[in-house]
């Protein structure tokens, strides 16, 4: 078992429960109503949750997969990004610690997903 698999498979859990848990508990409505409604993307807020939810339950199964990595690393990387300029920038950098809820942990799975998308590095790659 490789570096890259063991990280394809933490991601792939991370990405599943972040939103499985949400699709039974009201938390992927509650994100799009009470969150993005209410910060300029109505009335697509519950649309755009669920489409973000979806789109890391798919982005999991190619990384179990190994299937069409670069396409689920960027779309995850775009929501990350997405995230990071929305919801955690504005609470620092911690996510707990000296701080709460901040862009930490988005920076590593960003880093992550890089070092999966590109394992030998960026040279002699195409994207």
């Amino acid at each position: 078992m490789n570096g890259n698999l063991l990280l394809r498979i933490a991601v792939a859990i991370i990405l599943l429960t972040h939103s499985v848990f949400g699709m039974f508990n009201n938390g992927i409505n509650d994100f799009g109503n009470l969150y993005l409604n209410q910060i300029g993307f109505a009335p697509f807020g519950v649309f755009l949750a669920w489409s973000i939810k979806l789109s890391h339950v798919i982005a999991a199964i190619l990384l179990l997969l190994n299937k069409y990595i670069k396409l689920a690393g960027f779309v995850t990387i775009f929501v990350l990004i997405m995230g990071i300029i929305l919801v955690h920038f504005q609470e620092g950098w911690f996510v707990v610690g000296g701080g709460r809820n901040g862009v930490e942990y988005n920076f590593l799975l960003i880093m992550v997903l890089l070092a999966i998308m590109f394992p030998n590095g960026f040279k002699n790659n195409t994207i």
